[in-house]
């Protein structure tokens, strides 16, 4: 049976494959371009492939998705019987992502509602999470919209990365604060303040940096129920001490996805980037 409000989200949520097959949400790639070959993220290119170009140092950069490819969910989503279509996006501050859907949603043969959840990586996706849930259970599309937006607004993204350069390369952060970051080599801790990448702080080493990364994001949890996600590129032996040590010290986890993030926020952070979404429920 068909649900009447269908999920549209973009692929830097990076929910597990299984995820998105049991809550039907429908995924729109972005693309990648390596030298002069543009790939899409999720299906053409791996984030292996991803860390050994930049660290070959080859020619990267992301491109949103059209607003064709966005009408073509759309229009697939009202044929399998949506009546109307919730489209989560990541933050328009770092991507046209959100214009494009935007674009898209005004010739859409259903009510689109485009959203700008001002997030990444599973912090997106647990907003996608929220509303899909919410449409399972017959809720509205207005209901399924504001399920998202509060989990939006409660999520917070931590992040460590060895290096401001590709950051600042992709133009995801000020030249000002890549200088900042890199003076003494200290090593940054950066946060998703509303919708943009800000420098957090300064720590002296990366292992103190991971050790504060910790800590932040346990304040943040509290302790109510709260579901938390670890990002990784190139660095599984991290997330996986960082992600059992949060496992031990947050009595209130409800869901916990430790993954290594896409292409696409990869080719802006770099190897070595670590990452926690702290998502209370």
């Amino acid at each position: 049976m068909s649900r009447h409000v269908a999920i549209v989200t973009d692929s830097t949520a990076y929910l597990p494959r299984q995820t998105r097959e049991r809550h039907a949400i429908t995924t729109v790639p972005l693309t990648v371009v390596i030298g002069d070959r543009a790939l899409e993220e999720g299906t053409e290119i791996s984030a292996k492939a991803l860390a050994e170009a930049l660290q070959k140092k080859r020619s990267v950069t992301t491109s949103r998705p059209s607003p064709e490819v966005f009408a073509e969910a759309y229009r697939e989503a009202a044929e399998a019987g949506a009546r109307s279509i919730v489209s989560l996006h990541l933050s328009a501050e770092v991507s046209g992502t959100y214009d494009a859907a935007v674009l898209a949603a005004k010739d859409a043969p259903v009510p689109v509602r485009v959203v700008d959840t001002r997030m990444m990586g599973m912090a997106l996706g647990f907003c996608a999470l929220a509303a899909a849930q919410v449409a399972e259970a017959g809720g509205s599309l207005d209901e399924a919209v504001a399920a998202a937006e509060k989990r939006a607004a409660g999520t917070s993204a931590f992040f460590y990365v060895d290096t401001l350069d590709y950051l600042r390369r992709g133009g995801r952060i000020g030249a000002a604060q890549a200088l900042l970051g890199s003076a003494l080599a200290v090593k940054p801790l950066l946060e998703l303040d509303g919708g943009r990448i800000e420098l957090r702080e300064k720590v002296r080493t990366a292992s103190k940096a991971i050790a504060r990364l910790e800590e932040i994001a346990v304040e943040r949890a509290g302790s109510g129920a709260v579901d938390i996600a670890v990002h990784h590129l190139s660095a599984p032996e991290r997330a996986g001490v960082l992600a059992d040590r949060l496992r031990e010290r947050l009595p209130g986890m409800a869901e916990l996805h430790v993954s290594e993030v896409g292409a696409v926020i990869g080719a802006h952070t770099g190897p070595g980037l670590l990452a926690v979404v702290v998502s209370p429920r």
